[in-house]
């Protein structure tokens, strides 16, 4: 997961995260990495419209956003 993390801090990708919230529910987030800390986060959610930081122990998973564009072209 650190290596999709840095990847999307240096290449500005988006990156799908699940991520569990202070209340224990889950929730999946399409994020813009800002900056990555030992403990924290630091990125804009597109779900929430604003830079959030987020808990490095309460990312579930995390992955590159696909490109939608390169697959309505490959079709």
């Amino acid at each position: 997961m650190n290596g999709v993390l840095e990847r999307a801090l240096t290449g500005k990708q988006k990156v799908e995260m699940v991520y569990m919230d202070s209340g224990g529910g889950m929730t999946q987030r399409t994020l813009r990495v800002v900056s990555v800390q030992e403990e924290t986060l630091l990125a804009y959610c597109y779900w929430r419209k604003q830079v959030r930081l987020f808990k490095r122990d309460n990312i579930l998973a995390a992955y590159p956003c696909k490109d939608r564009k390169a697959n309505k072209q490959s079709r």
